[in-house]
C-alpha cells in the first residue's frame, strides 16, 4: 500500500465537509489495515490541551488513572514516545488558530516515526504553519448541478446521504418534513430567497436559524436543551431522554395519547424528528432496534442552539467571565458548567438544573493538595519501608481536599432546594462522603453521580427523602471494595432508571419490590437484592445482572412449579455479568423463559452449556456470549433464531474445537464476530448458511487454520476483518493465498495486527 501523505489536510469554511472527508479517510479499510492504531481528537474553537491529549491516550488505550493526575507535559512525552514506537494515524479535527497548534505540537515531536497526522481547519494558514510540506486540500463550494442533486437526495426521503454540505442538508431536512405539501414548500421558498442575497457565510447561518424557526413548539425546548453539552460532545441518547423527561419537556398530555406508550417513547420520537430534520448528526445506533444511541451537533448548528438558548433565557453556560452576572441573575434556571467554576458564584435559589462537565475541584488545586497520593506511593515503593513523612503529607492532602469538597456539596444542597436535575459528568475526588444534606433536595428528579470518588463506603440514609427521583445513578468510585446503599430506595416509587454500584455491601439486602415504574435496572445482584422483587417491575425494559444469580427455594424436581421471575412484556434487553463462578444452568433457563420478548441478550458468565432453543426468545436480534466456557457447539441452537442479526462469540465463549453452520442456518444474520476462541481449529460452513451475512470478524482464534469453502457462496459478505491472527492464516487469506479464492468477492478485506506481519 502507498504511504499515506504526512501532511494531507482538508480546509475550508464551516459546513463544507472537512470533518466528513476526514471520517471517510479514517474508516477506509485500506487505512484501517495500514495503521496499528487510529485516533480521533476534536480540538475546536475552545482548545483544551490536556483534554485533547487525554482523548488521544484514551483512543490508544494507554490512558491510566495516574495520567489524569500527572503534569500535562508528561502526557505530551507519553504520546510522542508511543507515536515513535507504533504506526498510528492521528486526526486533529477543527484547529482554529496557529497558537492552538503550537500548544499541541509537543505531543507530535517524534523525529523518526511512521505515524501520520491529519489536520482539518477553516484557516489554510494553519496548515502551512504546521507543516510547510503538507498537501493542502481546499474544499470547494458545490456548483448548481451538484447542489440540486444533493438537495433532492435530502428533500425526498428515504434516500439519505449523511454528512454532506451543511446548508443544503438542513434546508432539505426542513422540506422533507413538509413533503408533499406545495403550500408549505412555497412558504419556505419565500423565507430562503430573502437570505440568498447575503454572502455565503451569512446564508449558512440564516438557513440554520430557519431550521430552528421551522420547528414545531414541542420540539423547540428539546433542541434548546442540547445547548447544555460542550462542543463536539457525543451525547448519549438515553441520558438525554431521561433529562428531557425529568425536566417535564415531554408533557403528560402527549404521553397519554397512546395506551402503553410512555414519556421515554415520546421523547425518542422527538429525537428522531431532530435527526430527520438533519439538526443532529447520528453517531451510533442500537444494534437490535436501530434506535439512536448517540449523536453530535455540528459546531455551526450548536452556535445557533446557544444563540437561541441565550435569547430565550433558557440556559446559562457558567464560566469565569459571567461569574458576577450569575450571582445576581435569577431568571435563568438552568446552568451548565463546562470548565471548573466556583459553585459559590451561583446564587440562584430557584435553580432547576445543574449539569457539571468538569472536575469537582480544579486539577491544579488537586495536584497541589495531593503531591503524592497513597496509591502512587505504594506503586513506586513496593519493597520499601513506609516513609512516615510522605504518608503524613498524603493524609494531610486528602484531609484538606475532603474539607473543600464537603463545603461545595453543602453549599449546593442547602442553596438549590428547587433543583430537579443534578448531573455530574466527570469522575474524580469528591470528598470523604456524600453529605446527609442531599436529602433536602426533595424536588430532585435526576441525580447522576457516576465516577465520583468518595473515601467512605456508606451512602447517607437521607437519600430516602428524594421521593420524586426518576433517575438515580449510584455507579460511584470508592476506596473500599463494596458500597453500603441504605435500604431506602423502596421509598422512591417514581424511579424509572436505577443504576446501582457495581458492588453493593451484602450486609443489607435492598427491597426494590415497590419500584413498579422501573424501566432500567443495572447492577442487580441476588446477594444484595431479592429476586422475587423483579416480578413487580412490570415496566422493566432493560435488566443488567452483575455477580451471582441464584434463585432461593428453587424447585429442581419440577421446574414448571417455579413462579416466573419477570412479568414485564416490555423487557427487551438482558445482560448477565459474573466473575464469581458458574451460574446454575437451571436458574438461567428459568430466567430466560420469563424473558419471552427480549431482543438483546448478553451473557458474560460461565454456563458450560447453552440453554435449549425453546428457552430463548424468538425475537432475539443480538446475542453476545463471553467467558461462557461452552463445551458444546452453540451454533445448532443459535442458527434457528429467525431474527438474529448480530452474534458475538468472545473471550472463551466456546472452548471446543469445532463450530458448524448448517444450510439455511442463521437466515437473517448480518454480522458475526469470533474473538479469542483459543481452542477453535475448525469452522465449517454449509452451502446456504448465513445468506444475509455482511460483516465477518475473526480475531485471535490462534488455532484456526483456514477458511471454509462455504464462504465462497455467500455473495452478501461486504467486509472481512482479520485481526491478531497468525501470519500463516493471513497469508492464506490475502491475494495469492490458497484461501483467497473463497473471499475474492468480498469488497473489503482488512488485516490488522497479525503476528509477524509487515504493513510497510
Amino acid at each position: 500500500m502507498r504511504e499515506v501523505n504526512a501532511g494531507f489536510s482538508p480546509c475550508g469554511m464551516g459546513g463544507l465537509g472537512k470533518t466528513t472527508l476526514a471520517k471517510k479517510i479514517y474508516s477506509q479499510s485500506q487505512v484501517v489495515g495500514h495503521f496499528k492504531h487510529l485516533v480521533w481528537a476534536y480540538v475546536s474553537q475552545n482548545c483544551q490541551k490536556r483534554k485533547v491529549w487525554e482523548d488521544i491516550l484514551s483512543d490508544l488505550n494507554i490512558l491510566s488513572e495516574a495520567d489524569k493526575k500527572m503534569k500535562v507535559e508528561k502526557l505530551a512525552e507519553k504520546i510522542s514516545s508511543f507515536l515513535e514506537e507504533n504506526k498510528c494515524l492521528v486526526i486533529l479535527d477543527d484547529i482554529w488558530n496557529t497558537g492552538d497548534w503550537d500548544s499541541l505540537k509537543p505531543a507530535f515531536s517524534a523525529r523518526e516515526t511512521r505515524s501520520k497526522i491529519l489536520v482539518t481547519s477553516r484557516n489554510k494558514e494553519i496548515i502551512s504553519h504546521a507543516d510547510r510540506k503538507s498537501f493542502l486540500y481546499e474544499l470547494q463550494y458545490l456548483n448548481y448541478e451538484q447542489s440540486w442533486e444533493l438537495f433532492q437526495k435530502i428533500a425526498f426521503p428515504p434516500t439519505n446521504s449523511p454528512g454532506l454540505p451543511l446548508a443544503i442538508i438542513i434546508l432539505g431536512g426542513i422540506l422533507a418534513t413538509k413533503y408533499p405539501s406545495l403550500t408549505e414548500w412555497l412558504k419556505v421558498s419565500v423565507n430562503v430567497k430573502s437570505y440568498l442575497k447575503s454572502d455565503k457565510g451569512e446564508v449558512l447561518r440564516d438557513v440554520l436559524a430557519l431550521s430552528y424557526d421551522d420547528l414545531p413548539p414541542y420540539l423547540r425546548p428539546c433542541f434548546l436543551y442540547l445547548s447544555h453539552f460542550p462542543e463536539d460532545y457525543e451525547i448519549p441518547a438515553g441520558r438525554l431522554i431521561q433529562l428531557w423527561v425529568a425536566e417535564g419537556i415531554v408533557s403528560l398530555k402527549q404521553e397519554e395519547g397512546d395506551a402503553g406508550q410512555i414519556a421515554e417513547d415520546v421523547a425518542e420520537g422527538y429525537l428522531m424528528e431532530l435527526a430527520e430534520r438533519c439538526m443532529i448528526q447520528v453517531r451510533e445506533r442500537d444494534i437490535a432496534t436501530l434506535k439512536i444511541r448517540s449523536f453530535q451537533m455540528h459546531d455551526l448548528m450548536r452556535d445557533v442552539c446557544l444563540s437561541k438558548a441565550k435569547q430565550e433565557k433558557f440556559l446559562n453556560i457558567a464560566d469565569q467571565s459571567n461569574a458576577c452576572l450569575l450571582s445576581t441573575l435569577g431568571s435563568v434556571r438552568r446552568i451548565s458548567v463546562h470548565k471548573f467554576f466556583s459553585m459559590q458564584c451561583i446564587r440562584n435559589p430557584r435553580l432547576l438544573s445543574l449539569l457539571l462537565f468538569d472536575g469537582f475541584l480544579p486539577k491544579e488545586e488537586c495536584r497541589k493538595l495531593l503531591p503524592l497520593t497513597m496509591q502512587n506511593y505504594f506503586d513506586n515503593h513496593e519493597d520499601e519501608d513506609l516513609n512516615p513523612l510522605l504518608w503524613f503529607v498524603a493524609v494531610l492532602g486528602w484531609s484538606v481536599l475532603a474539607t473543600k469538597c464537603r463545603g461545595i456539596w453543602k453549599y449546593m444542597f442547602n442553596n438549590f432546594n428547587f433543583l430537579r436535575v443534578l448531573d455530574y459528568e466527570r469522575g474524580g475526588e469528591a470528598g470523604c462522603k456524600l453529605p446527609n444534606d442531599i436529602g433536602k433536595l426533595i424536588h430532585l428528579r435526576f441525580s447522576r453521580l457516576r465516577g465520583l470518588e468518595f473515601f467512605s463506603s456508606k451512602l447517607p440514609s437521607s437519600l430516602g427523602n428524594l421521593s420524586c427521583l426518576q433517575t438515580l445513578d449510584l455507579r460511584i468510585g470508592i476506596c473500599s471494595e463494596s458500597i453500603h446503599v441504605p435500604n431506602v430506595l423502596c421509598r422512591m416509587r417514581q424511579l424509572r432508571h436505577l443504576y446501582l454500584p457495581e458492588q453493593c455491601s451484602r450486609k443489607t439486602k435492598l427491597k426494590l419490590g415497590t419500584l413498579r415504574n422501573l424501566q432500567t435496572l443495572v447492577n442487580f445482584n441476588t446477594k444484595s437484592c431479592y429476586v422475587e422483587d423483579l416480578i413487580n417491575m412490570t415496566n422493566i425494559r432493560e435488566l443488567e445482572i452483575r455477580g451471582p444469580f441464584n434463585i432461593e427455594d428453587f424447585n429442581t424436581e419440577d421446574l414448571s412449579k417455579n413462579p416466573p421471575i419477570v412479568r414485564s412484556k416490555y423487557l427487551h434487553s438482558l445482560s448477565i455479568i459474573n466473575d464469581e463462578g458458574r451460574i446454575d444452568p437451571r436458574h438461567l433457563a428459568h430466567l430466560l423463559l420469563s424473558c419471552e420478548n427480549i431482543s438483546k441478550l448478553s451473557l458474560v458468565v460461565e454456563i458450560s452449556k447453552l440453554p435449549e432453543y425453546h428457552y430463548l426468545s424468538s425475537n432475539l436480534a443480538y446475542i453476545k456470549l463471553g467467558r461462557c466456557m461452552l463445551e458444546e457447539d452453540p451454533m445448532p441452537t443459535l442458527e434457528k433464531l429467525p431474527y438474529l442479526r448480530m452474534l458475538e462469540l468472545h473471550e472463551m465463549a466456546f472452548i471446543g474445537k469445532e463450530l458448524f453452520c448448517s444450510a439455511q442456518g442463521f437466515p437473517r444474520l448480518e454480522s458475526l464476530s469470533l474473538s479469542h476462541l483459543h481452542n477453535l481449529d475448525e469452522w465449517k460452513v454449509d452451502e446456504g448458511a448465513m445468506p444475509s451475512i455482511q460483516q465477518l470478524e475473526i480475531q485471535k482464534c490462534i488455532q484456526l487454520k483456514k477458511l471454509r469453502d462455504g464462504l465462497r457462496l455467500i455473495a452478501t459478505l461486504e467486509e472481512l476483518k482479520i485481526e491478531s491472527m497468525p501470519k500463516t492464516f493471513k497469508d492464506k487469506v490475502e491475494e495469492g493465498g490458497e484461501d483467497f479464492c473463497k473471499v475474492r468477492h468480498v469488497p473489503s478485506i482488512i488485516f490488522h495486527d497479525c503476528f509477524g506481519s509487515n504493513y510497510d
